[in-house]
């Protein structure tokens, strides 16, 4: 009978020795991550270097190698390689026959081969008993180069490549005060990695805004005042400019797992001066809306570049314990901007919108007059923003509430309605067309 015999670790690719190793990541919020990965290995005059380490979803095309210190290299050949020696893949032909298997911890098998898949082997031994065998054959990702050099030696070399299916996002908790004049707003990074590798201990680095992107055909879709002060070291992240965009760096290293989600602290909480509006939008919504409003200044208490992420709100009932109120998301918002979080539609707030009367004063003109009736059944005054939009040459001819002409197409009227009682806006709008 013929005996197939296959060790395991015979067929795992062995890299030339490697010595010390620094990794530095950079990653951007649109799926994908420049890797920076310094290393030291002896390489001999000329030759073949493999290595095994890296991500399923790098971009071939995209990587660079060079020498840091030691001899040059020259690098004749780059070939990327993946999946090659698959269990299934080379047990196939041996269906039905006997083999012996050796696996990495120099357990022996020996029996027919049944089936097998990428990961394991189905066995049949002499005595009829079945066993599920762990192979250890599939081949990692590998980047293979063929080099030549002036003398063979140690060398420091760094390897940079774009790997897909590494994100970030920014996460914001905020919990209102009882009064609903303060926020304590902290900031959280979110990081996901299923890039196909791990990157231990290295340095952390966060790209926020949209950068352009040729994205590979080949990628795989599912890769892709009152402020607290501190000193930088005490920082988290440290956020500075860059280009177009804003950049934020971990003051430590950290390690992002393969398949990991994980959670870093983009600043501590810091008590931001806020306040809650009630806005009432009657052409497009029948609720009257509640948001939360701050400046994002240093005298408001915060005043860094916010990236863009969801906003979750808490605040304290009677006893004491923290309730959610709601959440919404911002966008990427720079310093002494203006951040609105949508919480949700008001209880004990009604209004109404209707139109009362439409006068024609020519081919060109006309003049609209509408009736907004807000009542307020909560025990306290309250201020209440109504959103009225407008198109053509339009002027307001009569009101009885403060008006703003917000832009050229929008208008807010600012209509105080006391405790427990109803009150309402008519005004009277002119529009030539």
């Amino acid at each position: 009978m013929k005996k197939i015999f296959l060790v395991a670790l015979f067929l795992a690719f062995i890299p030339l020795a490697l010595f010390a190793r620094e990794l530095a990541i950079t990653i951007y919020n649109q799926n994908i991550a420049l890797v920076k990965d310094v290393r030291e290995a002896v390489f001999d005059r000329e030759g073949e270097f493999r290595l095994t380490d890296v991500p399923s979803s790098i971009e071939p095309t995209s990587v660079h190698f060079s020498v840091l210190t030691g001899a040059p290299l020259t690098i004749l050949e780059q070939n990327y390689q993946y999946d090659l020696v698959g269990t299934s893949k080379l047990l196939e032909k041996y269906l039905d026959q006997t083999i012996h298997i050796r696996t990495e911890s120099k357990e022996d098998f020996e029996g027919k081969l049944l089936s097998s898949s990428p990961s394991d082997c189905i066995i049949r031994k002499k005595d009829g008993g079945v066993v599920s065998v762990r192979s250890g054959l599939i081949t990692k990702p590998t980047l293979v180069w063929l080099y030549r050099g002036e003398k063979s030696g140690k060398r420091r070399f760094e390897l940079s490549y774009i790997a897909g299916g590494i994100n970030w996002s920014a996460d914001y908790v905020a919990v209102v005060d009882k009064d609903d004049k303060e926020l304590g707003l902290s900031g959280w990074v979110t990081i996901e990695n299923r890039s196909g590798t791990a990157f231990p201990d290295a340095k952390l680095k966060l790209v926020a805004g949209k950068v352009h992107l040729i994205k590979p055909e080949h990628w795989d879709a599912r890769y892709l005042a009152k402020g607290v002060t501190m000193s930088e070291a005490e920082k988290p992240f440290v956020e500075e400019s860059f280009f177009e965009y804003h950049l934020y760096t971990l003051t430590r290293p950290a390690t992002v797992g393969n398949n990991e989600t994980k959670q870093l602290s983009l600043f501590p909480e810091h008590t931001v001066a806020a306040r809650k509006e009630y806005i009432y939008d009657g052409a497009r919504y029948s609720m009257v809306r509640v948001v939360m409003e701050f400046i994002n200044s240093e005298k408001a208490g915060l005043g860094m570049p916010l990236p863009e992420g969801k906003v979750r709100v808490y605040k304290e009932d009677k006893s004491g314990a923290l309730q959610f109120i709601g959440e919404d998301k911002i966008k990427h918002t720079p310093r002494d901007e203006k951040v609105r979080v949508y919480l949700g539609d008001a209880f004990d707030v009604v209004a109404e919108r209707k139109k009362t009367n439409y006068k024609k004063l020519s081919r060109t003109v006309h003049e609209d007059t509408y009736e907004i009736t807000v009542r307020n059944h909560k025990k306290e005054d309250i201020t209440v923003t109504v959103v009225e939009h407008f198109s053509g040459d339009w002027t307001i001819k009569d009101k009885d509430a403060r008006f703003h002409k917000k832009d050229q197409y929008t208008g807010e009227f600012y209509l105080p309605v006391p405790a427990d009682e109803e009150k309402t806006l008519t005004y009277t709008v002119r529009i030539k067309y």
